[in-house]
């Protein structure tokens, strides 16, 4: 079944896309039914709408593996709406931080300046999950069901990364931010194992592999760009950056 977080699908039809991020979420907040008034939020608005991107991204990728096992129309259209909210809402947060960000002190703008780099990864992580249900979608042939397995494994373990990092947020554990750091080798090593197996010399013609290769792909650089959430998270409680720290060495 495809996961949402709000009304019910009539509700949404029938809602702007400004007021989407507000339906699904069922929260009566100005921060996402204004999603386009620039200069329109406070810190708290700015920050419980950033975490609601969290979630969103998180239904885009819990949606995926119901479309590449089923074909599911529905965890396709779940998978379009989640993409087009995470776009609202980076655009909220992208007009509302620069007034935000003059009313407060130096750590609240720290927070600001993460709730907006979090909805930046969130929203591409959108798009990536937007590309692997467009493919799906526009296949005519079955994909081996090995190669539907191990994307299944990559898009699961990548909806615990995004369940994992925002709960680091809400709950600023560090532990958190750690595990996911840990966990994108899964991702690394599934896709590794695909790119090994499509671009040998049997497979190489196959071109049903060049599909299962773009969609591995997405899912991967849906992980690094959770990792970077993870890499934030860490900073905003730690007070120092992992940015350029070999990943090995941040996951401890």
């Amino acid at each position: 079944m495809p996961r949402k977080t709000g009304a019910s699908k009539n509700a949404i039809a029938e809602t702007d896309l400004h007021d989407a991020a507000e339906v699904r979420t069922g929260k009566d907040t100005e921060s996402s039914g204004k999603a386009g008034r620039k200069g329109s939020g406070s810190l708290d608005q700015l920050s419980q709408t950033a975490l609601k991107a969290f979630l969103i991204a998180r239904d885009a990728a819990f949606n995926v593996p119901d479309l590449l096992q089923n074909s599911s129309r529905m965890a396709f259209l779940a998978i379009k709406e989640c993409e087009k909210e995470l776009d609202v809402i980076e655009r909220y947060i992208d007009d509302g931080l620069p007034e935000a960000i003059t009313r407060v002190n130096e750590a609240k703008a720290r927070q600001l300046l993460t709730s907006l780099k979090c909805t930046t990864n969130l929203e591409r992580i959108g798009d990536l999950m937007m590309s692997v249900a467009l493919r799906v979608q526009s296949r005519t042939t079955k994909m081996a069901a090995a190669d539907v397995r191990q994307l299944v494994e990559m898009a699961r373990t990548l909806r615990e990364m995004l369940d994992l990092v925002y709960q680091g947020f809400l709950n600023l554990d560090v532990e958190c931010a750690r595990k996911v750091l840990q966990m994108d080798k899964e991702i690394d090593r599934v896709c590794h194992a695909l790119f090994q197996k499509h671009l040998n010399a049997q497979n190489a013609e196959n071109p049903s592999g060049f599909d299962v290769l773009l969609m591995a792909q997405a899912l991967e650089r849906a992980g690094d760009h959770t990792t970077n959430l993870a890499e934030d998270l860490y900073s905003l409680i730690e007070g120092r950056s992992l940015r350029h720290a070999p990943k090995k060495q941040a996951a401890s």
